[in-house]
């Protein structure tokens, strides 16, 4: 535990959180973030559709799990990954992790859902959604009487 002044009103969270928070080898930790990674996501409307770029630097495409159901775009992914450290032939501490994260999208009636397209480069997934042509903005035209 370390410490830290506390006042009447917040000790007792405080006391819970510096125990679940550090390791019994010394090390602290963000317990409330453990496995639990939520990029960032940009979404743009555009005339034509939308673009949807969701932050996801240190994967690859197949990390990615794009699903479309009901009208609900799902990206998913997760990651596993383990590292250890060995000292004289028997390990001292060998740790893992385990992150993953979702995120889910309702799209308008207005999309095309039969022509979404994704892809990813430079840590960055990328998903255009189109919009049906009906509701793309019609261009300026002189309508004549007759």
């Amino acid at each position: 535990m370390s410490l830290v002044k506390r006042t009447n009103e917040n000790w007792l969270p405080s006391i819970f959180d510096d125990m679940f928070k550090t390791d019994w080898l010394g090390g602290t930790t963000n317990v409330n973030s453990i496995g639990v990674s939520i990029p960032a996501v940009n979404i743009i409307e555009k005339d034509s559709g939308f673009e949807v770029a969701v932050a996801a630097p240190g994967k690859t495409k197949e990390d990615f799990n794009i699903e479309l159901d009901n009208d609900v775009l799902t990206i998913s992914a997760q990651e596993q990954k383990e590292s250890e450290t060995k000292e004289e032939g028997r390990f001292t501490r060998r740790e893992f992790s385990y992150s993953t994260f979702k995120r889910a999208f309702s799209l308008p009636d207005t999309v095309n859902s039969a022509k979404i397209e994704a892809s990813y480069e430079n840590g960055v997934l990328n998903i255009v959604i189109p919009k049906k042509e009906e509701a793309q903005v019609q261009a300026k035209r002189l309508i004549e009487i007759s």
